[in-house]
């Protein structure tokens, strides 16, 4: 049957082919103000070419002479989507993990600093911060986690962190958050980024950086960072360090609840009669706080209040229910990704703190490059739908010929074949 239908198929093709069909050539297209253009030539002539992966930069035009990165050329070079030498990003890496690791678990910093909230691989939403925020030069900034995962352009963003910390590391910090590990990024998307542009020596190499990254900060004596929030075991901030940081995140204890908690849903309504902490059953690990655990934990340590990342907020930030003896903020959440997901239609935010002031900003999301679903490629992501239109023209030819059309030529074919059978046999 099958043999049938190829011969069909065929028959139909040959018939097609002699059919007096003026030719096309699709090359060629008819813009709608009349121009006539070639698909074969770039229109605009006047816009630089994009960047290929074969054009990848030399240590020259990288690194400075000092080693440290050119910070400019690397920032235009990663927006223009250019990949580097693996050798390169393990080089950047390496540079970080060295200045991170002599950083204490808990860092203590001075206002005036710009605090960021999560990233999540929106390089293009990275560079609109810096834009308004202020060039790291001469602005000190305090990140607090979740840089990879989820975004399409989380090497981007690690690159263009790491080389400013590796530039200003008495001005420029940053903590860990809960994707920083390679549990997290295997799951979701950042492992598989890595592999797309790199290979896993690089990935490797980001697994290490990741466990150099300290995990909270005091700032001003006042306001305790970290990025998920406080936890039943962290009775001072000091107790930050006393654990050792340079690992895996575990499932349970101090170091999971600093990255991975939360405040309960209904934080603003809570009273001293709640418990200061319930499990965090949205998470399936850790703890999620309340109004009396944080107020607690305040007190004991004199501070004024808590500022975390770790949840998307539809502003870009949100403050919580007022302290009793202070009547300011207990709680802050900082989101800086925004439209996170594409989808979330989010501002992003950060907080600006001065000696005698907080102020927040927001910024809207910035247009960027598309990628398919896991970075698949066109060919690979279309497949099913050209299988699919390819049986809908083999029946299309099919259908072309009439039945008895297809018998004739089938006939005409068997009698030139029994002509030449008898010729040769002759």
């Amino acid at each position: 049957m099958s043999s049938s239908n190829s011969e069909r198929i065929r028959t139909a093709l040959r018939a097609i082919k002699d059919s007096n069909v003026d030719a096309v050539d699709y090359s060629v297209r008819t813009m709608e103000n009349g121009q006539v253009v070639s698909t074969t030539q770039r229109i605009f002539n006047g816009t630089a070419p994009m960047i290929t992966n074969s054009m990848k930069p030399t240590d020259r035009e990288l690194f400075l002479e000092n080693g440290l990165p050119n910070i400019p050329f690397l920032k235009e070079f990663l927006k223009q989507e250019g990949r580097l030498h693996n050798q390169q990003v393990i080089k950047i890496f390496s540079m970080a993990t060295k200045v991170l690791r002599k950083e204490p678990n808990l860092l203590c910093i001075s206002a005036p600093v710009t605090i960021c909230g999560d990233i999540h691989g929106q390089y293009y939403d990275l560079l609109t911060l810096f834009e308004m925020c202020g060039d790291p030069i001469d602005t000190s900034y305090l990140f607090l986690g979740d840089y990879v995962d989820r975004g399409f352009f989380s090497m981007e963003c690690l690159l263009l962190l790491y080389s400013y910390k590796v530039t200003y590391p008495g001005t420029f910090f940053l903590l860990r958050g809960n994707h920083e590990c390679k549990h997290l990024t295997e799951y979701f998307t950042f492992k598989r980024e890595c592999l797309h542009k790199y290979d896993y020596r690089v990935y490797d190499a980001a697994c290490e950086s990741f466990n150099a990254l300290p995990l909270a900060t005091i700032l001003n004596s006042k306001i305790f960072c970290c990025h998920g929030g406080i936890s039943p075991e962290l009775n001072t901030p000091e107790d930050v360090n006393r654990l050792n940081r340079f690992r895996e995140p575990p499932t349970r204890g101090l170091m999971c609840d600093l990255l991975w908690s939360d405040p309960i849903e209904d934080y603003d309504c809570g009273t001293d009669d709640d418990p200061a902490f319930l499990l965090n059953r949205v998470r399936g690990c850790s703890f999620a706080y309340t109004f009396r655990g944080v107020s607690q934990f305040l007190r004991r340590n004199n501070l004024l209040c808590v500022i975390r990342a770790h949840e998307a907020q539809s502003s870009g930030y949100r403050m919580y229910k007022k302290s009793v003896d202070r009547r300011f903020p207990t709680l802050f959440t900082i989101f800086s990704a925004p439209n996170y997901l594409d989808t979330y239609r989010n501002r992003g935010a950060v907080l600006k703190y001065s000696q005698k002031s907080m102020n927040i900003k927001e910024f809207s999301s910035s247009p960027h490059p598309y990628w398919l679903p896991n970075f698949m490629d066109v060919f690979t992501w279309s497949l099913p739908f050209v299988g699919e239109k390819v049986t809908d023209v083999l029946l299309s030819v099919l259908n072309i010929c009439t039945e008895e059309e297809l018998l004739e030529e089938e006939l005409l074919e068997e009698a030139s074949l029994l002509d030449d059978e008898l010729f040769h046999n002759f």
